[in-house]
């Protein structure tokens, strides 16, 4: 399957579509809510301490610890599941990743402001691969200096790439919606430079 491209110009956004069946989807997507250590997200903002709705988690091939909003976390190792999503992951892509950021929205009223993965942690210009589970959502891409805003829809058992100079040029978010009341579970495999 050939990805689209949904960046104009400066970095790339690759959307491969929908890479598992609606039963793949669906198994990972439970797999994934009964098996991760699910927590609350912390973030220093403004010199606040501010605990999301939305929780996370982090897993990695090492105990190794990760630091971005100014909160630092540490990895809990790969799970059988995981493992099996980071092998599509690189076979799809031809990248390798070494942790994964696990986020859980619980519907529509959570999602994430504008933001770049751009963490002295993360490999410069390194892929990011975000696979998504249960609710299809709308992800959205801004351009740092023209303001230019590009969006896509994210359906379940989907896999987006973000690389090249993505993070360098654009913001990205995943907006609140009134018309989602079903959760919605994003995997980022990274690769963390340690």
């Amino acid at each position: 399957m050939k990805p689209v491209d949904v960046l104009p110009f400066d970095g790339q956004a690759l959307y491969y579509g929908q890479v598992f069946s609606e039963e793949e989807a669906n198994h990972f997507y439970n797999t994934l809510l009964a098996t991760i250590d699910w927590r609350n997200d912390e973030a220093i903002i403004f010199g606040k301490r501010i605990i999301t709705k939305r929780k996370v988690a982090w897993y990695a091939d090492d105990r190794f610890e990760y630091k971005y909003s100014g909160i630092t976390k540490t990895a809990l190792l790969w799970t059988d599941a995981l493992l099996d999503l980071k092998a599509s992951a690189e076979r799809l892509t031809g990248d390798r990743f070494n942790s994964c950021l696990l986020n859980l929205y619980h519907d529509g009223s959570e999602g994430m402001a504008w933001h770049s993965d751009a963490e002295k942690d993360l490999k410069r210009n390194g892929a990011i691969a975000s696979m998504s589970f249960g609710a299809a959502r709308k992800f959205s891409f801004k351009h740092k200096a023209s303001k230019t805003v590009v969006s896509t829809l994210l359906e379940t058992g989907s896999l987006l790439v973000m690389k090249g100079a993505c993070q360098t040029h654009w913001l990205h978010r995943l907006p609140p919606t009134k018309k989602v009341d079903t959760p919605r579970i994003n995997l980022t495999f990274r690769t963390i430079v340690y």
